[in-house]
């Protein structure tokens, strides 16, 4: 007999079934007790009224993993679905122990340290599970909305002979008898894969050796980078940018609307026009308190946001136009303001969401930014050879998944958005 998941025992009304699943609790009442078996699609109701069934039952940990048969009635109290009668139980896998916290209860009110140092276990609950559904169904719109436009996935080295930025905050490894580094972008390969393929794009792991304990901060997180060619300016780049994002919530819409529900989520509406403002513009804005050092602080970044909500009903915002220093050196130039560049950021709910722009594409551009930033250019001999044999004006962007799927969520911590995740302190699990 085949597996039916719990969701579908209400297309079973009469029949006998087997279900498969985790002892999630045990409810014992004077008349009959009742098993809640719990699967990926949900939990089943088991009416229990044999007593030394009910006492094998007691005696195992929760999370246990079990075989239900059974024959499908209506519920007894009345509400829509089916429960299982006359069960036979079979033991699949005892737990050991059962779990310090209660998976069955609506929420988690644990302490963040407890919840991540249990991850392999507090991530079956129900909530958390529907944040990973939700990040899947991101990732999906990204892929699917780029192949509809052209663009062709593609799959980068992680180990890396230079850093993608020229700073330091990069993670060296051992290789062999030299020194490599973990990728802190796929920046440089995605730019020379435009020379092959035009339009590119690759869903992997960063790395960033960067000293930051913040809510929105990942040491290792899923960066969602795209990169096309034959561009006029950066401006080509935010429009593909704003069909991408919109693709992601339809697809996060139309795959994940009962995470939603339970989630309490309400999906932001994207303009036709995202809002557009250039840094100086921003600059104004903010008032003598903000942008200091020529960039965006968490408080610059939340009062934009609000802004756009208020001027233009927006939850998104582009800032275009960074100064020159706060952009990697391969970031193009503003011909028409000095000192400034067609890099751009995209803002979501008050968070920098996005970083992008377009790239210098003449050789003899790179091997003057290079020289003007004081960096050798022979570390960078392999991604100078793409310039070296003709690039189109290009450019590209990239999404942090967790920070899309935190702000989607309201989750008040970014590490809520990953499964397992690593900052200053944390290697393990």
């Amino acid at each position: 007999m085949s597996r039916i998941l719990a969701a579908a025992m209400s297309e079973h009304l009469g029949e006998e079934i087997v279900l498969k699943g985790w002892l999630s609790q045990l409810r014992e009442l004077r008349a009959l007790s009742f098993l809640l078996l719990r699967d990926r699609s949900g939990t089943a109701q088991v009416v229990l009224r044999d007593p030394g069934m009910i006492q094998r039952l007691a005696e195992l940990p929760r999370e246990s993993v079990l075989e239900v048969r059974g024959r499908v009635a209506q519920r007894g109290d009345g509400r829509p679905g089916g429960e299982l009668h006359d069960p036979e139980i079979r033991l699949l896998a005892a737990a050991s122990e059962s779990p310090p916290f209660d998976l069955f209860r609506p929420e988690l009110n644990l302490p963040l340290p407890t919840m991540l140092d249990y991850a392999p276990v507090s991530l079956r609950h129900p909530r958390r599970r529907a944040v990973i559904e939700l990040a899947a169904a991101a990732a999906h719109g990204f892929r699917q909305s780029l192949r509809d436009r052209g663009f062709v996935e593609i799959h980068t080295p992680k180990l890396v002979e230079a850093a993608t930025e020229g700073g330091a905050n990069v993670f060296p490894v051992a290789y062999f008898e030299r020194t490599a580094y973990l990728a802190q972008s796929p920046q440089f390969y995605k730019q020379m894969m435009v020379g092959v393929l035009e339009r590119v794009f690759e869903v992997g792991p960063v790395f960033r050796a960067e000293p930051h304990d913040t809510p929105r901060h990942l040491n290792e997180y899923v960066s969602l980078d795209a990169e096309m060619g034959f561009i006029a300016d950066h401006r080509d780049v935010m429009a593909m940018l704003r069909n991408v994002i919109a693709g992601m919530l339809g697809e996060v819409e139309r795959a994940t609307r009962p995470e939603l529900d339970l989630l309490g989520v309400e999906l932001p509406v994207v303009p036709d026009e995202i809002p557009v403002l250039h840094f100086t513009a921003a600059e104004r804005l903010l008032g003598a308190a903000g942008a200091s050092g020529g960039d965006l602080s968490a408080a610059d970044e939340a009062a934009l946001g609000a802004w756009a909500r208020r001027e233009h009903a927006s939850e998104f915002l582009f800032v275009e136009g960074y100064p020159a220093d706060q952009r990697p050196f391969y970031t193009h130039p503003d011909p028409e303001r000095p000192g400034f560049t067609r890099g751009f950021d995209l803002l979501f709910r008050g968070q920098e969401l996005v970083t992008g722009g377009q790239r210098l594409h003449r050789y003899e551009d790179y091997l003057a930014a290079l020289a003007a930033r004081h960096l050798d250019a022979a570390p960078f001999a392999g991604y100078l050879q793409a310039f070296r044999f003709g690039m189109p004006p290009h450019g590209g962007f990239a999404i942090g998944l967790e920070r899309f799927v935190a702000r989607l969520t309201g989750l008040q911590n970014i590490r809520l958005a990953t499964l397992f995740p690593r900052d200053l302190t944390r290697l393990s699990p």
